[in-house]
C-alpha cells in the first residue's frame, strides 16, 4: 500500500484528494494537515467522508508526513517549494497542486506570482505533470508539478495542432470560463453567491497567471514560441470548465482525424464525433477531458472545445494520475467515477 498524506486538507482540491484516495484500493492515508483545524476529525468538516476517512487533521509540525510514500501539496502557491526539499531528501515524493514548480523560468514566475522562489533549485528536476506529454517522464519522477486547471483544458485542445504545426501558431486564442471553486474555498467578494451567482464575467484580462504556464507548454509542443491570447471567465457554477479555442489553419487535414489519432490511447481524453458540444456537467466529478472540433462555415478558422472538471481533471484526478504513474499502477487505478449528472 503506498502511504499517502496531504499537507492542506481543508480546501477544494484537498477534499476533492480525499474523496479519490479513499476509494483508491493501493492507498492508505497517513496523514491529513491543518494549523487551524488540528485535532479535529476529517469527517466533520467534510460528512461526505463519513465511514470512509477516519483521521484526524494534524498540525504540519507534527504529522507523520516524512513517513509517507508520497505527499500532496493542496496548498497555496508558496508552501511547497518551502517544504518539498526536506521531504523529498527523506525519500518522500512530492506532487504539488499548486504552482510553485510549473513555470521553468525561474525569474518569470517571480514575476507573476510576486514572490521569491524558495527552492529555485528544485524547478530544473520538477516534472510538469501532464500524463498526455509526460508520461515517461512522470514514472521516473520524485517531485511532479500538477497543471492548472485553465492550462490542462487549454493545452489538451491545442495540443494535436500546434504539434502537427497545421495552424498559425503565432495568433492562437482562448476563451475560458470557471466555475465558482476555481477560486478556492475562501472568504472572498467576488465568490459569494450574491456576487457570482446569475452573473457572469471576464477577468485577468492584461494578464493570468496561467498565461506563462499555457505558453510553455505549448511552446515546448511546438519547439518554438507561441503566441496566445488568454481570456478567462467566471461562470455562476459551482464546477466546470469550458476553453473555446481558435486557431487559424495554415495546412490543410483531416482535423477530427487528427485529434481522434492523437488521443486514440489516452483514457482520460475523449474526442467527440463531428458536430459535438461538450458540456461541463457531462465530466462533473471525472477525470475526463471532452473535446469537439469544429469548423464554422468550412472557413480558415478552426474551434475546439474542452471540457474538464475543474477540481477533478484540472487538479485533483490529475495528482492521481500521476501518482499511479511514479508508483508504477494502472494509470486508471482510482479514477474510474462515472461523470455525476445532473
Amino acid at each position: 500500500m503506498i502511504k499517502a498524506g496531504i499537507v492542506g486538507g481543508t480546501g477544494y482540491t484537498g477534499v476533492e484528494l480525499l474523496r479519490l484516495l479513499a476509494g483508491h484500493s493501493g492507498v492508505e492515508l497517513t496523514a491529513i494537515t491543518s494549523r487551524g483545524d488540528a485535532g479535529k476529525p476529517v469527517a466533520d468538516m467534510f460528512p461526505s467522508l463519513r465511514g470512509f476517512v477516519g483521521l484526524n487533521f494534524s498540525d504540519p509540525k507534527d504529522a507523520p508526513l516524512g513517513d509517507c510514500d508520497v505527499v500532496f501539496f493542496a496548498t497555496p502557491n508558496g508552501i511547497a517549494m518551502q517544504q518539498a526539499g526536506e521531504l523529498l531528501e527523506a525519500g518522500v515524493k512530492v506532487i504539488d497542486l499548486a504552482a510553485d514548480f510549473r513555470i521553468k523560468d525561474v525569474a518569470l514566475w517571480e514575476k507573476w506570482y510576486g514572490m521569491s522562489h524558495a527552492s529555485p533549485g528544485l524547478v530544473a528536476e520538477a516534472v510538469y505533470g501532464l500524463p498526455e506529454i509526460n508520461r515517461e517522464k512522470i514514472r521516473g519522477a520524485r517531485l511532479v508539478a500538477n497543471p492548472g486547471c485553465y492550462p490542462t483544458a487549454t493545452q489538451l485542445g491545442f495540443l494535436p495542432l500546434v504539434e502537427s504545426g497545421c495552424v498559425d501558431l503565432d495568433h492562437l486564442i482562448a476563451d475560458a470560463k470557471s466555475g465558482v471553486s476555481g477560486a478556492g474555498r475562501k472568504a472572498e467578494i467576488g465568490i459569494l453567491f450574491s456576487e457570482a451567482s446569475d452573473n457572469f464575467k471576464a477577468y485577468g484580462v492584461p494578464g493570468h497567471r496561467h498565461l506563462p504556464e499555457i505558453r510553455q507548454g505549448l511552446a515546448r509542443a511546438a519547439g518554438r514560441d507561441v503566441g496566445l491570447t488568454f481570456v478567462p471567465h467566471l461562470t455562476p457554477m459551482i464546477r466546470g470548465i469550458h476553453s473555446t479555442l481558435y486557431a487559424r489553419i495554415t495546412r490543410e487535414e483531416d482535423f477530427q482525424a487528427l485529434f481522434e489519432q492523437r488521443y486514440a490511447n489516452e483514457s482520460f481524453v475523449d474526442v467527440l464525433p463531428p458536430n459535438s458540444h461538450p458540456e461541463t456537467r457531462s465530466v462533473r466529478a471525472a477525470n475526463t477531458c471532452r473535446i469537439a472540433i469544429h469548423r464554422p462555415q468550412g472557413g480558415d478558422t478552426l474551434v475546439v472545445l474542452s471540457v474538464i472538471d475543474n477540481l477533478v481533471k484540472g487538479a485533483a484526478g490529475q495528482a492521481v494520475q500521476n501518482m499511479n504513474l511514479m508508483f508504477d499502477l494502472d494509470e486508471c487505478s482510482g479514477l474510474s467515477q462515472v461523470p455525476v449528472l445532473p
